[in-house]
């Protein structure tokens, strides 16, 4: 019998809000280091394990096309994006490489490395949504991003996404299907771990 490889990963990176609450406009265009933060974060995920990354713009879209140089990515626009995360998640999963796993990223998460999406790609298993997670100020892990989801489940996660919940709903749904793998930074690295950033208390963040 002939063996067939085991498909490869397709990134979404969601860049497609307002970052109104952060009140600098875009989060895709923030400048973190040296450059723009969907630019950095395009990369990272690609030099994670993901052979290629579909980036969703949609808030000033064209303002970060011209800004940015997103050449090795494929972009899309969603022009529904005032609808939440959901359109974006929809849009991202049908542009990605059919019969690929889909490793979702958001654009407000600078802390995220290489690293973190290696391990991710490497712990997945069929059928499963690996997902990364971080402790609490218990000491334990909570869920959070980015997710990995298996290839036989991207359909069911695009019919459950709606207005900002994004994968929520299906997560919700499915718990059983969730295998959880710690991305927490090592103590002393300076890296983040994993917090998303939305106020501007937090552009700490980006260093």
């Amino acid at each position: 019998m002939a063996d067939f490889p085991a498909p490869a990963t397709t990134a979404v990176l969601l860049a497609a809000g307002a970052g109104t609450r952060l009140g600098r406009g875009p989060k895709a265009l923030l400048p973190f280091r040296g450059r723009t933060l969907v630019e950095v974060l395009a990369d990272v995920l690609s030099d994670g394990g993901c052979r290629e990354v579909v980036v969703v713009l949609g808030a000033g879209a064209q303002a970060v096309r011209a800004s940015t140089d997103l050449h090795r990515h494929a972009v899309v626009e969603n022009p529904a994006w005032p609808s939440g995360m959901g359109s974006s998640l929809r849009l991202g999963l049908a542009t990605a490489r059919p019969g690929d796993h889909v490793l979702v990223a958001l654009v407000d998460q600078p802390g995220l490395t290489p690293d973190t999406v290696g391990r991710l790609v490497r712990a997945h298993r069929p059928g499963r949504v690996t997902a990364a997670a971080y402790p609490d100020a218990a000491g334990e892990l909570r869920r959070g991003h980015p997710l990995l989801l298996d290839a036989s489940l991207r359909s069911d996660a695009a019919d459950s996404a709606a207005g900002d919940a994004g994968a929520r709903h299906f997560l919700q749904a499915h718990p059983e299907l969730i295998d959880l793998v710690d991305c927490s930074a090592p103590p002393g690295s300076g890296q983040s771990g994993g917090e998303d950033l939305d106020t501007p208390d937090q552009l700490h963040l980006l260093g």
